[in-house]
């Protein structure tokens, strides 16, 4: 199926970020904070891309550190500290809200760049999408936007659905702003929506089961770093009850999902990449800025 190439990009970063001095690097440093690892092997490539359009090659005069947090919330604050600490030229959040608040919470001078799925202004994470201010920026798919047109092509699959199942991790901070949408999103197509939590593969497999008692007939997956790590996981738990399901990436479909429909990741994390690479040290001493 494809996709729709549905990226918002933020004010052009910003026009001018004070910065710490980084006069003590002899290249600068940038920290990528993020969930688990291995979804993001691809994206990573995708950010170096990026780096690499900004003239920034890792290894020649930039280099990167990872904090994976590799699943667990809670290590975040400590990781984002620990990167301020490091006295990083610029943190590359990914992974959903739960890295960017983390590195907002841990600094109001380091440049953020993030990568979600969510609404940054509605999350309180930038004043606009013109005018970000302050220190974060970033690239947003806006998952929510496409949220209806996702059950559309559920309900076009299963004529004759009515209910459909909504998979989310109760940990993701979006869920707040996604379910009350998703829910009016069903109500205006009359169908109705179950939702249901998990954040392992038992409550996977606890959440297809409920799905499957219910007669839930198609399954939207929500999108989420943690949700993510798990798609094949979650992929047999759908084959397993003969619920087709809805994904937010291509990734689950390259692991063996059903479908998806949403924006192009790849380039999205490529865009990532060239907001990180416009962070260059200033000619002024003990200021850096940003160079949009």
């Amino acid at each position: 199926m494809t996709r729709r190439e549905f990226i918002t990009l933020l004010g052009g970063a910003a026009a001018a970020w004070p910065l710490a001095a980084r006069a003590q690097q002899a290249i600068p440093v940038i920290g990528i904070l993020g969930m688990p690892a291995p979804p993001y092997a691809e994206n990573v490539s995708a950010i170096r891309r990026g780096l690499n359009e900004a003239g920034f090659v890792e290894g020649r005069n930039v280099a990167i550190e990872f904090r994976w947090a590799e699943g667990q919330l809670d290590r975040l604050p400590a990781m984002a500290a620990d990167l301020v600490n490091r006295q990083v030229s610029v943190i590359v959040t990914v992974g959903g809200t739960a890295p960017l608040a983390a590195a907002k919470n841990a600094t109001s001078t380091i440049p953020i760049v993030f990568h979600m799925g969510g609404d940054p202004v509605r999350l309180g994470f930038v004043d606009s999408f013109n005018r970000p201010g302050g220190n974060v920026t970033g690239v947003s798919l806006l998952q929510v936007a496409l949220a209806a047109k996702r059950l559309e092509l559920l309900r076009e699959l299963v004529p004759a659905t009515k209910v459909i199942g909504l998979l989310v991790n109760p940990a993701n901070p979006s869920v707040e702003t996604v379910v009350p949408d998703l829910h009016a999103a069903a109500g205006a197509l009359g169908l109705r929506l179950v939702v249901r939590y998990a954040g392992g593969q038992s409550d996977v497999d606890a959440a297809f089961e409920s799905f499957s008692r219910g007669r839930v007939q198609a399954v939207l997956v929500d999108a989420d770093a943690v949700l993510l790590s798990q798609r094949q996981h979650i992929n047999a738990a759908a084959a397993r009850h003969s619920i087709p399901a809805m994904y937010v990436t291509r990734q689950y479909v390259d692991s063996g999902g059903l479908m998806s429909y949403g924006a192009n990741v790849a380039d999205a994390y490529r865009e990532v990449g060239v907001y990180a690479g416009k962070c260059r040290p200033s000619a002024l001493v003990g200021q850096n800025e940003l160079i949009a």
